[in-house]
């Protein structure tokens, strides 16, 4: 098959994140079975016009922000269609963030929706007014654009927020995401407790709740060490630093920014416990890059979260979404070396059992 997928980030952008992997993922998936693919996403800084990654060949073109209009990748990937794919694809891939491609409106090629997630209240936290009022009236009416358009989305969390919002039943399917992080059996922790929180840094992946949740361990674990990795605005990293000066946790807390693979996993290997804040997500990709190296995770109880970490078994999910309660699961393992070791050995059942050939072909079983 010819495949086109619209996406308003490809995985080399720096703000890329776990739904640009999974798009990799599967298109690189794909191309190994012979199927060509093409990706429309956006332009970013020091990114080229036209690349081929992994067989994907990736082309950027306009804003990720649908508010610039006609210098949009959403208006920018309708004229190149015209241009250039119009008849010419088998398959078109619309995935989007918030704002959606539209692609019911004028592509007449066979089409599936990619939604990791629904906004939500999120459009409150990412926009300004009156956008984040118009982004969730938007959203609503994607049930009526896409009445006719088979939706894949990755989690049951997911496709719950996908029905209420209006989509049918018969229409919305769910692929199990995978994981290409190395599996490590025995792997060297560091000495003193140690916490590592891994996401792009922003408000909505509850950085904040993770700093404070230190603030409240020190005062029994003067040694204990967070490690944040992710990069985010210059602004708001300026913000996190001033509340880790202000709680004097300078010698706790370390920004390490954008890692390679390679480095990433290395920390997640030294690291006891992966703590994940986030006010939702679509699945949650480094609960098992955690798992690979035995590393189990403290998460609130919000969707996405509670699909990928099974209470008890490869991490503990917070009875309130508060840093006072992710303190008191933390300080729970921390003291429990027995149930701590169980959950190390389920992090690392549960990673197994995830990969992202299964992905590729549930996602292939899907749309045939």
């Amino acid at each position: 098959m010819k495949i086109l997928i619209l996406n308003w980030r490809d995985i080399k952008n720096p703000s890329s994140g776990g739904a640009e992997i999974l798009t990799h993922e599967i298109a690189k998936g794909l191309v190994k079975k012979d199927h060509k693919v093409s990706l429309i996403s956006s332009e970013f800084p020091g990114g080229k016009k036209l690349e081929t990654i992994d067989g994907v060949r990736i082309e950027r073109m306009g804003h990720p922000d649908a508010r610039t209009l006609v210098f949009s990748v959403q208006f920018k990937a309708m004229l190149e269609y015209f241009r250039k794919f119009r008849g010419n694809v088998d398959l078109i891939i619309d995935e989007f963030h918030g704002n959606p491609f539209f692609s019911p409106l004028y592509m007449k090629e066979r089409k599936v929706a990619l939604i990791c997630e629904v906004g939500g209240d999120l459009w409150d936290i990412a926009v300004t007014p009156p956008f984040n009022i118009f982004g969730k009236f938007m959203e609503k009416t994607l049930p009526f654009f896409y009445r006719n358009t088979l939706v894949i989305t990755i989690s049951n969390s997911s496709k719950k927020e996908l029905l209420d919002l209006g989509f049918k039943k018969n229409r919305v399917r769910i692929i199990p995401l995978g994981s290409s992080s190395r599996i490590v059996i025995s792997p060297k922790k560091e000495k003193n407790p140690t916490l590592i929180f891994l996401s792009r840094l922003y408000k909505a992946k509850g950085v904040e709740d993770a700093i404070n949740c230190v603030a409240i361990l020190k005062k029994e674990f003067p040694e204990i060490k967070l490690w944040i990795v992710g990069r985010g605005e210059k602004s708001y990293l300026k913000r996190l630093n001033d509340t880790v000066k202000k709680l004097k946790l300078q010698n706790n807390i370390k920004f390490l920014g954008f890692l390679t693979e390679d480095k990433k996993e290395k920390l997640l290997e030294k690291a006891h416990i992966l703590i994940a804040p986030s006010i939702k997500e679509g699945w949650g990709l480094t609960i098992h890059e955690a798992g690979a190296k035995r590393t189990p995770a403290v998460a609130y109880d919000v969707a996405g979260l509670r699909d990928v970490v099974k209470n008890g078994i490869n991490g503990l999910i917070t009875q309130k979404n508060t840093p006072e309660e992710l303190a008191k699961s933390i300080k729970f393992l921390l003291k429990n070396k027995n149930i701590y070791k169980k959950l190390q050995k389920g992090a690392l059942s549960q990673r197994k059992n995830h990969t992202w050939e299964n992905t590729v072909d549930k996602f292939l079983e899907i749309i045939k």
